[in-house]
């Protein structure tokens, strides 16, 4: 079952249901990588045509900093944080933007842009079924005009064929409806094509806190250092263009990966015919390895087409380990932070080191 599928529908609208009070409290969560407590109001926007129809739905956050900053997160966002102990207190928000403020900031940076681009598709959509519709029933039109003037030159010249009349009558009765039917659809088609924003909800609210064992020596070798993790990136981003592959960094999609590397078909630079979805570490010395919720979950799905881009010293001489489907690594759960972590020496083992120039395999 997928959404759009029946039960699937009513299982998520009756636990929407259940749990809206809830929602309605907010929450609290712990964020490993968080440089300061930030505000979170979640958002579920439709966009509809003129027919009334939801052409999409999305779920959206807008995250708000202490300072008022909003910027919008991925939905995924969430399966990065841990939650809080009951009682955990939040800073105050008096200063901080109105709801209304949220949604007006919601939508100039997200729900513009996903009306333009479920609107690029909608229109690549409705004019391929225009083409389809015009020469379908065109070709019909045209049969029923050839089958009319048949009857019509029986009638000029007087040929004496019982039933004549009322075949040309349903002749014509079947043109008016193929033409009905034609400009029915055309009306119908110009609504389908025209969308504009349409419902949004206000789902709920959270804070996201620093994690309070974020220096614990258990812990802290996980906290991201963003110097060290640009030295990794920019290391696993020249093996692969180094190959001949292009590269696309996501880093702030939250996607479960970082970058998506795609090899060009010799022929058509246009054309990809291989693609890794890369998760990249990076290590100032060598050490062990955390994936997030996310990224692991992200590693179980995809298995051989996710991997692990792991660069060791990246404090001094960066050492790039290469681990296709980590998820089969014997990685072991950190609850607290909702992490998982694997050791060095189980990254070495198991890791394709490169060495010389980049192959294309």
């Amino acid at each position: 079952m997928t959404p759009g599928h029946p039960l699937f529908e009513v299982v998520r609208e009756d636990v929407a249901e259940r749990v809206r009070e809830d929602l309605e409290r907010g929450a609290v969560f712990f964020d490993l990588q968080a440089k300061e407590p930030t505000r979170l109001d979640v958002f579920a926007a439709s966009v509809k045509d003129g027919r009334g129809d939801t052409a999409s739905r999305k779920l959206f956050i807008v995250q708000t900093s202490l300072a008022g900053e909003m910027t919008i997160r991925q939905p995924t966002y969430l399966h990065e944080l841990a939650v809080s102990k009951t009682g955990t207190n939040v800073p105050p928000d008096q200063g901080l933007p109105s709801r209304d403020r949220v949604e007006q900031a919601l939508l100039e940076k997200a729900l513009q842009p996903f009306l333009a681009e479920v609107t690029a598709s909608r229109t690549r959509e409705v004019e391929t079924i225009c083409k389809h519709l015009e020469i379908s029933l065109g070709e019909l039109i045209h049969r029923g005009n050839l089958a009319l003037a048949e009857l019509e030159n029986q009638r000029v010249h007087g040929e004496n064929i019982p039933g004549l009349e009322g075949n040309i009558s349903k002749a014509e009765t079947h043109l008016d409806d193929l033409n009905n039917r034609l400009e029915h659809r055309r009306a119908e088609l110009k609504m389908e094509k025209n969308l504009t924003i349409g419902d949004i909800d206000h789902l709920g609210r959270a804070w996201v806190l620093l994690h309070p064992e974020r220096k614990a020596p258990g812990i802290a070798p996980m906290v991201r250092d963003e110097e060290i993790e640009r030295i990794a990136v920019d290391v696993a981003t020249r093996y692969e263009e180094a190959r001949g592959w292009v590269v696309e960094s996501v880093e702030q999609d939250n996607r479960g990966f970082d970058l998506v590397s795609r090899k060009p078909h010799p022929h058509d630079d246009k054309t990809f015919t291989d693609v890794r979805f890369i998760e990249v570490k990076g290590r100032s010395g060598v050490g062990e390895v955390a994936l997030s919720a996310n990224e692991y979950k992200t590693a179980e799905r995809l298995k051989e087409d996710y991997w692990l881009y792991v660069v060791f010293n990246c404090a001094s001489t960066p050492e790039l380990h290469i681990i296709r489907d980590p998820a089969r690594l014997g990685w072991k759960p950190v609850v607290q932070v909702a992490h998982y972590h694997v050791g060095a020496n189980e990254i070495l083992a198991t890791s394709g080191k490169p060495s010389g120039k980049p192959s294309g395999g």
